[in-house]
C-alpha cells in the first residue's frame, strides 16, 4: 500500500487510554536529521494521548542495524509495555542499502515474533533523502505520529491478551 493512498492517523478508531502505558524508543544515530523528527514526533503523539513523559525512555544507537539488539535490551531491561525502533536508510550506489534494510527487517522482526512486548518498525527505508523528508514532517507528514499510535495500540492489545 503506497504511503500517498494511506495515512493511519487518518484510519485509526479509537485510541487506547495509555494510562499507566510505559514507552520506549530506540533511535538510530545515523541520518539524524531524520530520525530526529520522527523522534518528536513520535513523543509528542504518545504525549498529546495521555502518556505521561516519565513513561517514556529513549536511547540512541549508532545505526539501523544496531536498533535490533537496542529494543531488545530495552525489553530485557526496561519496564517498557512497548519499543518503538526508529531509522532511516537511504539506498546509495552499493548494495549496502540492501543488505541493512533486510537483516534489520528481520531482526526487528524476529523479536516482535518472540518477544512478549511489541516491537514497532519505524525503520524508513527510502531511495533518496527527500523521500526520507517527505515523511519526517514533510508533505506527507511524520511518521513518527504513526509509529507512536502503532505502538498504544499494540500495548493495549498485549494488555487485553493478559486479561
Amino acid at each position: 500500500m503506497s504511503t500517498q493512498n494511506f495515512n493511519l492517523l487518518n484510519n485509526i478508531k479509537a485510541i487506547p487510554d495509555t494510562t499507566n502505558m510505559r514507552f520506549g524508543i530506540v533511535v538510530s544515530e545515523w541520518n539524524n536529521n531524520i530520525t530526529d523528527i520522527l523522534l518528536e514526533g513520535a513523543i509528542e503523539t504518545l504525549k498529546a494521548n495521555g502518556v505521561d513523559e516519565s513513561n517514556i525512555t529513549v536511547s540512541y544507537v549508532p545505526g539501523s542495524f544496531e536498533l535490533i539488539y537496542g529494543a531488545a535490551q530495552m525489553i530485557k531491561h526496561g519496564y517498557i509495555d512497548a519499543v518503538i525502533a526508529i531509522g532511516c536508510v537511504i539506498r546509495g550506489d552499493t548494495p549496502h542499502f540492501d543488505y541493512i534494510c533486510e537483516a534489520t527487517s528481520q531482526g526487528l522482526g524476529q523479536l516482535n515474533a518472540t518477544s512478549d512486548k511489541p516491537v514497532i518498525f519505524g525503520l524508513l527505508t527510502v531511495n533518496s533523502l527527500e523521500q526520507a523528508q517527505e515523511r519526517a514532517g514533510g508533505r506527507l507528514g511524520n511518521k513518527g505520529n504513526e509509529f507512536a499510535i502503532t505502538a498504544i495500540k499494540m500495548a493495549d492489545y498485549a494488555w487485553q491478551l493478559q486479561k
